[in-house]
């Protein structure tokens, strides 16, 4: 991985340096590198572990930020020290999150430069003559941009679908259909194709170009409440296989560089993982101690682990046991409780998976309503999607107390505000929520 990034990556990298924060085009200022990269096919591939390096690297990452915000909006996780003034702020949600909150900037700046990116591939994948590599390269680039559009809606109220001077905005509907269609396109495109050594060796790796397209177009159509597409997608995953964002010692793991590897800027904030003591995890889950080094505070504080415990540990794209609860809850809210509960009892009784990760309980023996089975489906999205950045979307799609619901409140904002460089460069950026 050392040598893609390091080498190949440098190339596609070049042609985001010259970009200044969150512009209103997201455009490279040097037409004449940017003319020779996209007419050779190595130049493209360059470009490919760009897209991938640029989302999952550094605290700057929106790997970094989405896991980090929606943590801390959804207080699962707590800033041990308030010098870390963009997280803490966070941490306090409400008018404290402003328009320039790092976090914040970089969870939507990077996103959006991801996204341009792609673009930017996918706008010249035509001069590739070979098709299987014109279909590998295409699918890399979708499945990079519908991430980054899918990661934008999770957090923003609108967002612009086009790279274009002065964007206009789209509603987070418009944006996550634009990521699904995006991911359908990359799954068509390399079902029946093998991927040709022209590209694998030059890639990263670590992505399953099918399976992630698969998966994350049902977490999408979940998002967007198409319950029926949701199933029939997640149907499609092969949950043995394994699709993960890979680093190295240069290339590191952004949330154990950043956060777990010391107490200085933040960790879980207890056992719980931000579920209120009604819907706590039970003592005999053993995805406690998969997610936490252990389960009792080390000079008051919580130590997490997971998918964050070196710098070169993998992250999944998406997890087997997310796939399942899609299916159970596009089920639960279809009212088919039966399904539901069949595709529950896969996470709740699953003792481990392709990512060692399993909760090892009984079967469901709650009621048969459709309530009571969504609230444990809540609770185990919660618990087994601990620290994946999905916790925001989570919290509101489940209708679970808001920002103003006092001190019963299990979120401290519903959506973040457009960063003021954003706004200082596009006249089309809509007011801020109010929280």
């Amino acid at each position: 991985m050392k040598k893609y990034f390091n080498k190949i990556s440098i190339l596609g990298l070049a042609l985001t340096l010259g970009l200044t924060g969150c512009q209103s085009e997201y455009l490279n200022p040097s037409s004449a590198s940017e003319t020779q990269v996209v007419n050779d096919p190595n130049g493209l591939i360059a470009l490919c572990n760009g897209l991938q390096y640029r989302f999952t690297v550094s605290r700057t990452s929106p790997v970094y930020a989405s896991v980090t915000a929606a943590g801390l909006t959804t207080k699962s996780l707590t800033v041990l020290n308030a010098g870390n003034a963009d997280e803490d702020f966070l941490q306090k949600g409400g008018a404290n999150v402003t328009e320039t909150n790092g976090v914040v900037k970089n969870l939507w700046e990077q996103s959006n430069l991801v996204k341009a990116n792609a673009d930017l591939i996918l706008n010249n994948v035509s001069k590739v003559n070979d098709p299987a590599l014109k279909a590998y390269i295409t699918a890399h680039a979708s499945i990079f941009k519908a991430i980054s559009l899918g990661t934008l809606a999770q957090f923003f109220e609108k967002a612009p679908v086009k790279v274009s001077e002065n964007a206009a905005f789209n509603t987070r509907q418009e944006v996550l259909q634009e990521a699904v269609t995006l991911l359908e396109s990359a799954a068509s495109a390399v079902t029946t194709t093998t991927a040709p050594t022209t590209f694998t060796n030059r890639i990263v790796g670590g992505i399953d170009y099918v399976n992630t397209a698969y998966a994350l177009a049902s977490r999408y159509y979940l998002m967007l409440g198409n319950n029926d597409k949701a199933i029939e997608l997640a149907n499609k995953v092969d949950l043995t296989k394994k699709s993960e964002y890979k680093f190295d010692d240069q290339s590191r793991n952004p949330i154990f560089e950043t956060a777990l590897s010391n107490i200085n800027v933040y960790q879980p904030l207890d056992l719980n993982m931000g579920l209120p003591a009604s819907l706590a995890p039970n003592t005999a889950d053993k995805r406690i101690d998969f997610y936490f080094s252990a389960r009792t505070p080390v000079q008051g504080v919580y130590r997490g682990k997971g998918f964050f415990t070196a710098n070169t540990t993998s992250i999944p794209v998406y997890l087997p046991g997310e796939v399942s609860l899609i299916k159970a809850e596009a089920y639960a809210r279809k009212n088919d409780l039966s399904n539901a509960v069949v595709e529950l009892n896969k996470v709740l009784t699953k003792t481990t998976d392709v990512w060692g990760l399993g909760a090892g309980l009984t079967a469901y023996s709650g009621a048969n309503t459709q309530d009571a089975v969504l609230t444990e489906i809540y609770r185990n999205r919660r618990i087994e999607l601990f620290m994946s950045g999905l916790d925001l979307e989570d919290s509101r799609r489940f209708a679970r107390p808001g920002f103003d619901k006092g001190t019963s409140a299990e979120r401290s904002r519903n959506y973040y505000p457009y960063p003021n460089t954003e706004r200082l460069n596009n006249p089309s950026t809509p007011s801020n929520p109010d929280n």
